[in-house]
């Protein structure tokens, strides 16, 4: 075992006493009385030890003066006691061998200097125990019982269900006030995130073998390198996580000089994270919510292909709507499977994927059964019943009961043939009652509330599926790699082009020369030509009148060369491409949490206008390259749109790995590099201009 894996492992068997304990001290007044009501309400069934300097009793329940005298190291304490008695508290915690402590005072790092030295001191005092907080609500485990927690909260027990990590404590709070029949197994806040990390919680989580997917509210992460690795631990063993991610994280200090740094933001970098490493990114609480209920009930999924079915036209049609800019596949209805539903619901009913199967037969179970069945049997990777109930608190709702035990005879019928997925979706949330999604979920059928959240998380479950079959060649991030000392500094186009292709990217002919060699160089090149201005001061050539494209005689490079007086005193000439397919950028940026990313897209001189990229995060494999440029809008241009040339698509990987290499190689001085455009030609590519500023002296 490793010295990183020791220190893994001594993590999470503390977290484990902290979240799973035999005992519980709570430190403090009113807020620990609550804890040890809310402890009591949830049916905790270990020991609870209030400790209180003054009171002879909280809760009815003896008090201990303080740590020393209690009856042994408690595996959990909550201590909600002021923020310099808290650290006291916490190191008297340590010594005597605690598991962990969630420590509830604010007035840490959140309110400058004094609170982050005060912040470092508790850090300090927990030693190797567990830590929650500070400036943390608490920790809710809904297994066992456990409410180390302040106040009311919505759950109840359950004996399998979503653990929840979350950062704020009030976002914690609303969750476990969620209507929509979600098992909430864990509800964990971590506050400043001073003691144990999110990745050290989820890395805990995953041992415990009751809790089924992991759902994660994230402000930002303090070691990236060490969450990819935790989040393809949870990959291999089959937990899907779930990332609600807001905010944005701080770039590493640098001027931005590269369009690469235009593409590849903050939230771009989360997601090469995310999806490098299976993790389902969404984007608001109901969100979180829906795909982690999805993925409870069904996990993640074998492909993309879903069926649905409705009472209604309007309903089918707005299925198939939101299916496709999801990536969705809605596959025709095989001949069998059409032949049963054909004879079930008569020829007024045109049977189609989606199906709107009219009301023909409503409120007939027998006829239901059959039609929902032949639906399941086209054992399409999920299955979705549009179903929205009225307002019971108006109408009966007797005939939907009548249609969802024909739903669920048909996703139970045949269960030796595998999994269903089977799943009833109400288009708005409001309209799948909570009882009524309660019942589903105990009879295995997913309640989804409200159709886009729904088909986000069968999307989410495809993706965390695809990932799964390619986890073995998945890698985890390396640890940042330290910058060099020394000053930054520019290449011009022509340093920074021999650079790229001493490492396998192609470049055009050229020649760099003094203003009075420019017409021999151009004549030994061969017409037409391209001439540039060479100066590491011109990052954006083409603003600045430093490129002149296509000249076919020495008349126009010469006119040329005249407009460029005063530009530079160096000129670079070379061959000029033609038959080009596509443009296209390749570029690498430095961030301080992420190192180095590549980012590829369109190119030429509307690239921030297109805005049409995709950025991975290195090391990075041809396989995650060619998937990077299958997922651009220019794509079809690659393939040859409308019987035009295709592209060359394995020299263009070939050119981004290269690249790749180049920046592995320097990872110590690289700040950003950026080739724009690559021209890709039905055969070969050609990277036309190119951008790189290092720090320190220069490499070989």
């Amino acid at each position: 075992m490793s010295a990183l894996e020791a220190q893994d492992s001594v993590a999470r068997a503390q977290l484990q006493r902290l979240f799973s304990p035999r005992h519980i001290a709570v430190f403090g007044g009113n807020a620990a009385a609550e804890a040890i009501r809310q402890c009591r309400k949830l049916g905790y069934a270990g020991a609870l030890w209030p400790v209180h300097p003054t009171r002879k009793e909280v809760e009815g329940i003896a008090c201990y003066p303080d740590v020393a005298s209690l009856p042994q190291a408690p595996d959990a304490s909550f201590v909600a006691v002021p923020r310099e008695a808290t650290v006291d508290i916490v190191g008297q915690l340590a010594v005597r061998g605690a598991g962990g402590a969630i420590c509830y005072a604010s007035g840490f790092a959140e309110v400058g200097a004094q609170g982050q030295a005060l912040q470092k001191q508790l850090v300090q005092q927990a030693g190797n125990m567990a830590l929650l907080g500070p400036n943390c609500y608490g920790m809710l485990n809904y297994l066992d019982g456990v409410a180390l927690w302040p106040d009311q909260h919505g759950g109840q027990r359950v004996e399998r269900g979503v653990a929840l990590v979350t950062q704020s404590g009030n976002i914690g709070l609303n969750l476990t006030m969620q209507r929509r029949a979600l098992p909430l197994a864990y509800l964990i806040t971590v506050g400043n995130k001073a003691g144990n990390s999110m990745e050290a919680l989820v890395d805990a989580l995953l041992a415990d073998p009751r809790v089924s997917v992991i759902g994660l509210h994230i402000e930002g992460l303090d070691d990236v390198a060490a969450f990819s690795r935790v989040a393809l631990k949870a990959l291999r063993q089959g937990v899907p996580l779930v990332a609600l991610k807001a905010g944005s994280s701080t770039l590493g200090a640098q001027t931005a000089m590269s369009h690469t740094s235009s593409l590849a933001g903050p939230d771009a970098l989360y997601d090469a994270l995310f999806d490098r490493c299976g993790v389902a990114r969404v984007r608001d609480p109901a969100g979180l919510i829906e795909t982690c209920k999805f993925l409870h009930v069904h996990g993640s999924l074998g492909g993309r292909r879903i069926i649905s079915a409705s009472c209604s036209g309007g309903e089918a049609s707005l299925v198939a709507d939101l299916a496709q800019p999801r990536g969705l596949d809605m596959p025709a209805i095989p001949p069998a499977a059409q032949h049963r539903l054909s004879a079930v619901l008569g020829d007024k009913v045109t049977v189609a994927n989606p199906l709107d199967y009219h009301t023909y037969i409503w409120g007939h179970l027998a006829a239901q059964t059959e039609c929902f069945s032949a639906l399941m049997d086209c054992q399409f990777d999920a299955h979705l019943l549009v179903l929205d109930y009225p307002r019971l608190d108006r109408c009966s709702a007797d005939s939907w009961g009548t249609t969802v035990d024909a739903f669920v005879a048909a996703a139970h019928a045949g269960a030796a043939s595998g999994p269903k997925a089977a799943t009833v979706v109400a288009s708005l949330p409001e309209d799948l009652p909570e009882d009524a999604a309660h019942s589903l979920m105990a009879r295995g059928i997913a309640p989804m509330q409200g159709l886009p959240d729904c088909l986000d998380a069968v999307a989410h479950a495809a993706r965390i599926g695809a990932a799964a079959q390619t986890q073995a060649q998945r890698l985890p991030l390396q640890p940042v790699q330290a910058l060099r000392a020394g000053q930054a500094r520019t290449l011009d186009e022509a340093s920074a082009k021999r650079a790229l292709a001493a490492f396998g990217l192609p470049v055009p002919q050229g020649r760099v020369v003094a203003a009075g060699e420019v017409l021999a160089a151009a004549g030994a090149i061969g017409y037409p030509v391209v001439l540039k201005a060479v100066s590491e001061h011109l990052a954006h050539k083409t603003e600045a009148g430093a490129v002149h494209l296509n000249l076919a005689t020495a008349a126009q490079v010469q006119s040329a060369l005249d407009k460029m007086a005063g530009l530079s005193d160096l000129f670079l000439v070379e061959q000029m491409a033609h038959g080009v397919v596509a443009e296209i950028i390749v570029g690498v940026q430095r961030d301080a949490q992420f190192g180095l990313s590549l980012t590829v897209g369109a190119g030429g001189v509307l690239v921030e206008l297109l805005q049409d990229a995709c950025t991975l995060l290195l090391p990075v494999q041809r396989q995650e390259v060619r998937l990077a440029l299958e997922s651009l809008t220019i794509w079809p241009l690659l393939q040859g749109f409308r019987g035009r040339p295709a592209g060359d698509v394995d020299a263009l990987v070939d050119a981004f790995m290269a690249v790749a290499r180049y920046a592995e190689h320097h990872a110590d001085a690289l700040l950003e590099l950026d080739v724009n455009p690559v021209l890709v030609m039905p055969r070969g590519v050609l990277a036309v201009d190119a951008l790189i500023r290092l720090q320190g002296d220069p490499h070989d």
